[in-house]
C-alpha cells in the first residue's frame, strides 16, 4: 500500500500521496490541497521546501556533496567528457555515440552564423553597458530573426531550435566581450572544437594568429561542464516558469540570463574578485580579513567560501582547484590579487574555524581565479557562467515542454488592507 501524508485542518483530516524519487527523495504531492480543503495553501518563502517539478536531469545531494547529470558523477564527466558531450547528455538523456556527436557539431557549425543585422543591435549599446544586459538583449533579439514558434510536438523543430541556440550563443558571448574591449567581431574557426573555437572568438587579436593553449582549453572545458546544470536553482526555475507560458526557447533562456545576473546567483564569482580587489586596496593583509570574517559583529563576508546548497563540500570545487593551479602555473601570471586568493585559500583550509564549519572554497572562488588569469574582465564572469549553464537551461525547458507541465502560477497569502471605501481627493 502506498504511503500517504495526513493534514488535519479545522477538525478534518486530509490525505495526500507520497512521491518517492529514484534517489529516495520524498515529497508530499499537494496539488489537490487547496481544492480538497476549501482554500488552504502552503506558504514557503523562497520555495526552499517546495518541489516545483519532477525531473530526470540532475541529482544534487548537498549534505553529501553529490552532483550527477543523468546519473553520471560530475567527477567522471569533468575528467573524461567534452562540454559538447555533456550538453548532448543533459538535453537528450544519453551520452552521444561518435556519430551522434559528429552530427551535433556539424549541425552547430552550419548554424553558427549570426545575422549581420544583429551587429546593429550590438552597436546600440555603449561600451559601459554591463555584459549580462547585452547578452540577455541579444539572446532575446534572436527571436526577431527566428520568429516562428517551436512546435514541441515535432522532434525536428525542437532539435533545430536547440542547435541554433547552441551555435549562436557562443558567438553572442564573444561579441559581448569584444564589444566591451573595442575589438572587431569574430566568427571563429569551424576547424576547431567547440570550446577551442569559443576561446579563439573571444581572444584572437587582429593581424595575429591565435594558438589554443591546451591547458586553458581543458580548464574552460571543465568549468563549462561544472556549470552546465544545477537542479532547480533561481535561473533554471525562471527558464521553466517562463517556458510554462509556452514562451519560446530564446525568450525563456533570455529570462534565465536575467535571473543569473544577480550577485546571489551567477554573480558570485564576480563578487569574489571584487572582494579580493578590496583586500588588495587595503594593503593585502589576508590574516586581517580572515579575522574579520570570523567576527560576527563585522559586516565583512568572505565571498567564495561555503555554499547554500552544499553543507559539506562543493564537489565542483575539488575538480576545478587542480585546473586553477595548472592555469596559474602554465600562464605564469603575476597578479597580487591572485596571490591574495591563494593566501586566503591556504589559511581557510588550515583554520579550524573554517574547517569545523566546512567553509571550504567553492566553485565560484576557483572559477573567478581562472577567469582572472585568462584576462577575462570581471564583468564578463557571469556571462561565462551563462555559457556553461546554457545546455542545462535548454534541457530543463525541453523536459518541461515535452511533459506538458501546466503554467506556473504560485499562490500568496494576502496581508494588505481589507475592503474600504474610496476617499474623495478633499478627504485624503
Amino acid at each position: 500500500m502506498s504511503k500517504k501524508a495526513t493534514i488535519e485542518f479545522d477538525g478534518k483530516k486530509y490525505e495526500f500521496p507520497i512521491v518517492v524519487g529514484t534517489e529516495n527523495e520524498v515529497a508530499i504531492q499537494i496539488k489537490s490541497l487547496r481544492g480538497d480543503t476549501g482554500g488552504l495553501i502552503t506558504l514557503d518563502p523562497g520555495y526552499k521546501n517546495t518541489g516545483s517539478c519532477e525531473s530526470a536531469i540532475t541529482f544534487l545531494n548537498g549534505e553529501e556533496g553529490i552532483l550527477r547529470y543523468r546519473g553520471y558523477a560530475i567527477e567522471e564527466l569533468a575528467d573524461n567528457a567534452s562540454f559538447l558531450e555533456v550538453a548532448y547528455l543533459l538535453i537528450f538523456g544519453e551520452l552521444p555515440t561518435q556519430q551522434q556527436l559528429d552530427k551535433l557539431y556539424a549541425d552547430i557549425k552550419r548554424e553558427s552564423n549570426v545575422d549581420e543585422e544583429m551587429k546593429k543591435i550590438l552597436d546600440g549599446f555603449p561600451k559601459s553597458a554591463h555584459p549580462m544586459g547585452v547578452l540577455s538583449s541579444l539572446t532575446s533579439a534572436l527571436i526577431a530573426f527566428n520568429p516562428s514558434a517551436v512546435n514541441v510536438d515535432s522532434e525536428e523543430d525542437m532539435y533545430n531550435a536547440i542547435i541554433k541556440l547552441l551555435a549562436k550563443f557562443p558567438v553572442l558571448v564573444a561579441w559581448t566581450l569584444r564589444k566591451r574591449q573595442g575589438q572587431p567581431l569574430d566568427y571563429g574557426d569551424s576547424s576547431l572544437g567547440y570550446v577551442e573555437n569559443i576561446l579563439k572568438m573571444m581572444f584572437k587579436k587582429p593581424s595575429e594568429n591565435y594558438e589554443v593553449d591546451p591547458v586553458v582549453a581543458s580548464a574552460l572545458n571543465k568549468l563549462l561542464i561544472l556549470h552546465a546544470d544545477h537542479e532547480q536553482n533561481c535561473s533554471t526555475s525562471t527558464v521553466r516558469i517562463v517556458g510554462s507560458s509556452h514562451a519560446g526557447l530564446f525568450a525563456s533562456i533570455s529570462a534565465g540570463i536575467s535571473a543569473l545576473w544577480g550577485p546571489l546567483h551567477g554573480g558570485a564569482n564576480q563578487a569574489v574578485i571584487e572582494m579580493l580587489e578590496g583586500i588588495k586596496q587595503d594593503g593585502g593583509d589576508t590574516k586581517k580579513y580572515m579575522k574579520k570574517a570570523k567576527d560576527k559583529n563585522d559586516p565583512f563576508r568572505l565571498m567564495g567560501f561555503g555554499h547554500r546548497v552544499y553543507k559539506n563540500f562543493d564537489p565542483r570545487a575539488k575538480i576545478i582547484k587542480k585546473s586553477a593551479d595548472e592555469v596559474l602555473g602554465k600562464l605564469g601570471v603575476q597578479d597580487p590579487v591572485l596571490d591574495i586568493a591563494k593566501g586566503l585559500e591556504k589559511e581557510a583550509l588550515e583554520d579550524s574555524y573554517f574547517v569545523d564549519r566546512k567553509l571550504y572554497p567553492n566553485v565560484d572562488f576557483y572559477s573567478g581565479i581562472i577567469y582572472r588569469a585568462l584576462g577575462i574582465p570581471t564583468e564578463m564572469f557571469t556571462v561565462m557562467f551563462a555559457l556553461g549553464r546554457l545546455p542545462g537551461w535548454i534541457a530543463q525547458w525541453r523536459e518541461m515542454r515535452l511533459k506538458k507541465e501546466p503554467i506556473g502560477r504560485p499562490r500568496q497569502v494576502y496581508t494588505g488592507e481589507n475592503l474600504r471605501s474610496f476617499k474623495p481627493m478633499e478627504n485624503r
